[in-house]
């Protein structure tokens, strides 16, 4: 782990206000969820349950905590108000990890763990457990009496997975050292009940990530098993092209029965994609591009080409907007592709630098002069704008390679002789 990043102990966290971005509280912290893995690594933090003003309680994903630092959390502002359902998978740290009887590796003694600190990895949102506050002892007053010490996480036996067994818990510890579209190709060849369970036990943003690699059919599979809420939520997770997608291939009941259970904002995307025919710049593209005001910086470019949840092809331009700068936006006013950020010096407004004869495309071009414009000239994403000269949204090479391949391309297994080597 390397030094100066944060670390928290737990029993810190129990009760602390959660803030939105704005300074506004949204709630209390009441506990964190954690999920063990495989293979001797860490027990991974995925979130934190929080009380909010009605005492419901909440799941607040770490992805979404900016700030764990002076006795508060600070989010994202992105809260999602359904209430918390604990998953087979996941474990609560202060209602079950606190108190609990384990083991040192090193002497076998049995020992009392009293509290946890969890750790953020470098560069990252992900948080993990990395030490154990423990007293010797059995109990009773030798449990006051014993001796405490602060011990390393992989000193401790009693938090990790076995590697055998047949739990969806196993299965999914393996799976997250995969990519999605790995886990995507293991997930289409088990057993449909199996498929069905494992993927119940991933967790939303993981299951939408998985889910965006799946041939049509294991989508849809999927989503009809899982509860209407829960796919509600595995829906505004998905990239809204991709979300689009699979609804259109739902009936109509279902479809809007689901739309309407998601966000506002999600549902008003979505429904805005799936009115453009599916083979066009407007049925291809995300409504959700990196879109800047002209008196931003390249420092805050950087800022936002840096967010990890971006694809490779999101994140290799910026798109420079009069407000609002969310889809539809103000008045395009071009483009700034990542190389030209990274020339410039941080404090340089992005509207000096701005490629403005970049041609754009309109929602109706049709998807052979979206592959030739991206061709043409060598660009992994393009903006498309409406008549008005508002921002729709961008296509990606991605989106548009799978329009151009085979249906039944994902079910093809590329993993063998001959086909795509990972690399170690």
């Amino acid at each position: 782990m390397a030094a100066g990043a944060p670390r928290v102990f737990v029993s810190h966290l129990s009760g602390v206000p959660v803030f939105d971005p704005n300074g506004d509280q949204v709630g209390r912290v009441r506990d964190l969820v954690a999920m063990l893995r495989v293979g001797g690594r860490p027990p991974r933090i995925l979130g934190l349950v929080v009380e909010v003003v009605s005492r419901r309680r909440i799941f607040l994903p770490m992805t979404r905590v900016t700030g764990v630092e002076s006795g508060q959390v600070i989010t994202t502002g992105v809260v999602n108000m359904r209430r918390f359902e604990q998953r087979p998978t996941e474990r609560l740290v202060l209602g079950e990890f606190l108190d609990r009887r384990v083991r040192l590796v090193e002497s076998d003694e049995e020992v009392t763990v009293l509290d946890v600190a969890i750790q953020q990895l470098p560069a990252r949102r992900d948080w993990e457990i990395d030490k154990y506050f423990v007293r010797k002892g059995r109990g009773g007053a030798l449990r006051r009496k014993g001796e405490t010490l602060t011990v390393e996480w992989s000193a401790v036996s009693g938090f990790s997975l076995e590697e055998h067994g047949q739990g969806a818990e196993n299965l999914v510890a393996t799976f997250e050292r995969l990519r999605p579209a790995d886990v995507a190709n293991a997930l289409h060849h088990l057993s449909p009940k199996r498929r069905v369970e494992v993927a119940a036990a991933l967790d939303d943003d993981r299951l939408a990530d998985v889910l965006e690699e799946l041939p049509e059919d294991d989508q849809v599979e999927i989503l009809g098993k899982l509860k209407e809420e829960r796919a509600a939520d595995v829906l505004e997770a998905m990239d809204p092209d991709d979300a689009a997608d699979l609804l259109s291939e739902l009936p109509e009941e279902d479809k809007e029965r689901l739309l309407t259970l998601m966000r506002p904002d999600d549902a008003a995307d979505v429904r805005r994609l799936m009115s453009y025919e599916e083979r066009t710049a407007g049925g291809l593209m995300t409504t959700e591009p990196i879109v800047l005001r002209p008196d931003a910086t390249v420092a805050d470019a950087l800022a936002r080409v840096r967010q990890s949840d971006l694809s490779p092809a999101l994140a290799a331009q910026v798109y420079v907007c009069r407000s609002p700068d969310e889809t539809p936006t103000g008045r395009y006013l071009g483009t700034v592709h990542f190389q030209r950020l990274l020339r410039d010096p941080p404090f340089t407004l992005v509207s000096s630098i701005v490629d403005s004869d970049l041609v754009t495309l309109s929602p109706d071009t049709p998807l052979p002069t979206v592959t030739s414009y991206l061709a043409a000239y060598n660009l992994v994403s393009a903006p498309v704008v409406d008549e008005s000269g508002s921002l729709l949204g961008a296509v990606t090479v991605d989106d548009v390679l799978d329009h151009l391949l085979p249906e039944d391309w994902r079910e093809t297994d590329f993993h063998g002789e001959g086909g795509i080597r990972h690399g170690r």
